[in-house]
């Protein structure tokens, strides 16, 4: 093997996708007897009452394997669900983002790379997620999701690089 292929085998190798991992032996935090699945392309969670938007923003199709999910700063994934309720996507008008409450409630500790149930979210991006909680201590930050490993961040709210899941209810 000459040098050049063996970097680009390197380089094709480091930006391949890994699958989920999950710990078998541990009880999972979101299991999907707790969640309804919507014909709408939504799932209800039965502990909370809120219904989550399947997919990703910008993913479509019925295992949101369609399009690509779009990133956003926080003002415009607020935007997004502004635009959401415009568009009475998926039949309904009362879209927003998550608070950090709510956005923690949907992650599946018992894996990571996603650290999601995929049965509930499919092909879910291991991103960050903005939420719609502004940082009370940094006047220009907001809370966000990691979804790789589930863990809990505060944002600067112009970083363009954060994705959107939106939900129903609750608050």
């Amino acid at each position: 093997m000459t040098r050049i292929s063996f970097i680009f085998c390197v380089m094709v190798a480091s930006f391949s996708l890994q699958a989920q991992e999950c710990n078998s032996q541990m009880t999972p935090t979101t299991p999907t007897s707790a969640f309804t699945i919507n014909a709408d392309g939504t799932v209800t969670d039965n502990r909370t009452g809120l219904v989550w938007d399947r997919c990703t923003w910008g993913q479509t199709g019925a295992d949101c394997s369609g399009g690509a999910a779009t990133t956003h700063n926080w003002q415009g994934a607020l935007a997004q669900a502004e635009a959401a309720n415009s568009a009475n996507y998926k039949g309904h008008s009362d879209w927003r983002l998550a608070n950090i409450k709510e956005l923690t409630s949907i992650v599946e500790r018992s894996c990571y790379d996603p650290a999601v149930n995929l049965t509930l979210f499919s092909n879910t991006p291991s991103s960050l997620l903005w939420s719609s909680s502004p940082d009370a201590d940094y006047a220009n930050y907001a809370w966000s999701l990691d979804v790789n490993y589930g863990d809990v961040h505060s944002s600067a709210r112009n970083n363009e690089h954060w994705q959107v899941r939106l939900v129903r209810g609750g608050q």
